[in-house]
């Protein structure tokens, strides 16, 4: 008899994964496929949805349908994730019409926003959405869309994100999960999940949009045209699917009122899942993946990007792949506090929960004394400060984390691990399985197929070890300067 298999697969800002499971979470296939983001100009971030999206997804797919492991047995489901959210017209066959235009890293409608706000007032769009406008929401992308290429626009049938366009590419159906079209602020009405113009008629009519759905729901089927691209068989059930982050936090076990995944990677990520919707203008929000549950989620701007600018700029010498060992090996021989340096993270300026893209990177406290070691020490140390300070944000609006899951290529760096646990003092959680989001989609894929259910998680992925918090007074110093570094230059930022 053949066992029952499940497909996950995320699409990345750099790299597509799949991850082909079998009903008690053993990984029997994977596979990895990189792609580019373009950056047409300053400002701008894309993808191109065939070469980046599409074709990633085939390629990493038809790779685990061709493992000898896939041969036992049979796919029962399949759940996708993708960057998220992004802005993409595409027309009545789901087609593209231009690139896409990705997730708060594109800054391009920057008019818009301030326009929309104007209008509306912040207030009013966070009691409707729950969340501010700022560069992660589409609304005014789309706005962007209407007012700069009004042609484009016009020959939309419909606007859609990336999970969106890899189900209509496989099933044939337009859907979007309610996580990911809360990032439609403010055409998406977080009270009664359903599109809503109600604040603005004039971003697009609700008719070309996606219709809503549940992550874990089967939105269709594989179409023979989608089967005969990726080897799936014809009628493999497909769900709505979801963002990245979402299916990362799946991925360890996220899914109690309480649970907050810390995702270590070029930028840190925060996904807490609440039983209430809790807004505030300094986080973002989005209904949770299953129905009377919430999120309220946090992003910083620069984290796993800054080690990598360390390394290329710092640590030249070393060989490209040794580098980051070398480095943490020597930043344990620097102190907790790295002897008086306090870095501000935010050399891309920072999302949440400042929101300020004028923010700028600082290293501050400087003599002759210091070394390589304690530089890198700080950096790490300087984003832990930056987490603690999105923890405490949770906790002002009423969301207190019972327990941080920890997950992300960022996890094998343990300085940095440590330094979060010891600036928070919370312990975090690891799991045996780390590889992220497209093994949340396989686990997602189960739930659809009625295969698992949420709790099913800790069998799937059990706890491999626990991180715990020590108590260090330098860092409660540490964090004060880290707080008034920014306050006390933040003009001084906007003047350079």
């Amino acid at each position: 008899m053949a066992k029952s298999l499940f497909l996950g697969v995320d699409i990345g800002t750099f790299e597509t994964k799949a991850a082909l499971c079998d009903s008690v979470g053993k990984i029997v296939a994977s596979a990895a496929r990189k792609h580019e983001m373009t950056v047409p100009q300053p400002g701008w971030a894309e993808h191109r949805p065939i070469e980046d999206w599409w074709n990633g997804f085939v390629d990493v797919t038809s790779s685990v349908m061709a493992h000898p492991g896939a041969r036992t047995g049979s796919v029962e489901a399949v759940a996708i994730s993708a960057i998220g959210p992004c802005m993409l017209p595409v027309d009545g066959e789901g087609g593209p019409l231009s690139n896409a235009v990705l997730y708060g890293v594109d800054t391009r409608a920057t008019k818009e926003i301030d326009l929309l706000a104007d209008k509306i007032g912040e207030e009013r769009i966070i009691e409707f959405n729950g969340n501010a406008l700022n560069s992660q929401a589409v609304g005014p992308k789309i706005l962007w869309l209407r007012i700069n290429r009004p042609d484009l626009f016009e020959k939309a049938a419909k606007i859609v994100t990336s999970t969106t366009f890899l189900v209509q590419k496989l099933t044939g159906r337009c859907i979007i999960d309610h996580y990911t079209a809360a990032n439609f602020t403010p055409i998406y009405n977080s009270l009664t999940r359903s599109w809503d113009d109600s604040l603005c008629d004039e971003i697009i009519e609700l008719d070309r949009l996606p219709e809503l759905g549940w992550s874990h729901e089967i939105a269709g089927t594989t179409t023979a045209e989608a089967a005969n691209a990726t080897g799936l068989p014809e009628g493999t059930p497909v769900t709505v699917g979801t963002i990245d982050a979402a299916a990362e936090a799946v991925s360890v076990g996220a899914m109690n009122p309480g649970d907050l995944m810390v995702m270590y990677g070029s930028t840190m990520f925060f996904v807490t899942v609440a039983g209430e919707w809790t807004p505030d203008g300094r986080l973002w929000y989005a209904p949770w993946l299953f129905p009377a549950q919430h999120a309220s989620l946090a992003g910083l701007s620069t984290s796993g990007t800054l080690t990598h600018w360390f390394r290329d700029t710092f640590a030249k010498e070393l060989d490209r792949d040794q580098a980051f060992p070398v480095l943490a090996e020597e930043a344990s021989g620097s102190p907790p506090g790295a002897r008086g340096l306090a870095v501000l993270p935010y050399f891309s300026g920072e999302r949440t929960p400042l929101h300020d893209p004028e923010a700028k990177g600082c290293i501050f406290g400087l003599n002759l004394t210091h070394t390589r070691a304690d530089l890198y020490r700080a950096v790490l140390e300087g984003i832990a400060y930056g987490a603690r300070h999105v923890i405490e944000t949770f906790e002002d609006i009423g969301a207190k984390p019972n327990r941080l899951l920890a997950v992300g290529g960022g996890t094998k760096n343990r300085i940095w691990l440590q330094s979060v646990s010891d600036i928070s003092g919370f312990d975090q959680i690891l799991r045996e399985i780390s590889i992220g989001a497209s093994y949340g989609d396989a686990f997602l894929a189960a739930m659809a197929a009625g295969a698992a259910e949420q709790r099913d998680i800790d069998a799937w992925n059990p706890v491999s070890e626990k991180i715990i918090a020590r108590t260090d007074a330098v860092y409660e110093n540490g964090y004060s300067v880290f707080r008034d570094l920014y306050r006390n230059n933040k003009e001084l930022m906007r003047r350079i």
